[in-house]
């Protein structure tokens, strides 16, 4: 089976992870439509203020809501981590949502919803499950293509130039791998994030994975940058990204210390999300 992180169009490499929120919204509000439409109450195309178009509102805001709940508990979850800084909690691009908080707000909200308008009662629970089908039957899809070990890529170290396989690279102990080129905005972002994490936590090696660039390119940027990072390695070929199904940048590996990926994350990453994720890694 192929790794899939990430899905490309185009030049874009979108993360998965949002498109299949984007899809169960989809499937729920064509599928309350159609409902309306075969029981002589709406119009399968929505018309802009008909029953259609009503119960595709109530759909949108259920998933808007679950998704607030959803941050609100996760980052009620990690209220420490968000302390120190306040504002990455409006950075929903670090991935940190309850799943289950997201679900029992949808339905919560549909159930409300469906007691002021009785004529869209079934059609706005047909959507809704199949909305939920949708995503619970993507999300396991995912897991199951979710990469479990890592490749037997070779990379080269930037500082004495020998060649070694990913997977030996700190074995034993439990790695934060992030996949990254100087060229990338959301990299340039994160790394100073990353390279004080790598200074402050003695219990996890983070290691630093360059994507395409030359040797001379890496340093340069580090010293520029006066980023005095350890564990710099170089995938000259750039084969690491699609070999773990990301074709975009960066790209987060989380691993155990059995060389198992507990998980992964495409994008920007915060401290407080960082530091969640490495409670879960070590735990």
């Amino acid at each position: 089976k192929t790794p899939m992180l990430s899905l490309s169009i185009g030049p874009l490499a979108l993360p998965v992870a949002p498109l299949k929120l984007l899809l169960s919204y989809l499937m729920a509000a064509w599928l309350a439509r159609w409902f309306l439409a075969r029981t002589n109450k709406g119009d399968a195309k929505g018309p802009e203020k008909g029953p259609g178009k009503q119960a595709g509102d109530v759909l949108l805001n259920a998933l808007l809501l679950g998704l607030l709940a959803g941050r609100l508990v996760f980052v009620a979850q990690h209220a420490q981590d968000y302390a120190a800084e306040p504002w990455a909690a409006l950075d929903v691009r670090d991935g940190g949502w309850n799943p289950w908080a997201v679900a029992v707000t949808v339905l919560a909200w549909v159930a409300w919803r469906q007691y002021g308008v009785p004529a869209l009662r079934l059609a706005l629970w047909a959507g809704a499950a199949l909305g939920l089908g949708v995503w619970l039957a993507s999300s396991a899809l995912l897991s199951f293509y979710q990469p479990k070990t890592l490749p037997q890529v070779q990379l080269v170290d930037l500082e004495s130039g020998r060649s070694a396989p990913l997977p030996h690279l700190s074995p034993g102990k439990p790695r934060v791998i992030n996949l990254w080129a100087s060229w990338c905005g959301p990299c340039r972002q994160e790394m100073p994030m990353l390279a004080a994490a790598q200074q402050r936590e003695k219990s996890v090696d983070i290691l630093f994975i360059n994507e395409g660039e030359s040797a001379y390119a890496v340093r340069a940027y580090l010293r520029t940058h006066q980023l005095a990072l350890r564990h710099v390695w170089l995938d000259p070929q750039s084969a690491l990204g699609p070999a773990l199904g990301s074709r975009g940048l960066p790209t987060t590996l989380f691993v155990d210390a059995q060389g198992q990926v507990v998980d992964t994350h495409m994008g920007v990453l915060n401290g407080p999300a960082l530091a969640s994720k490495l409670k879960q890694l070590q735990f």
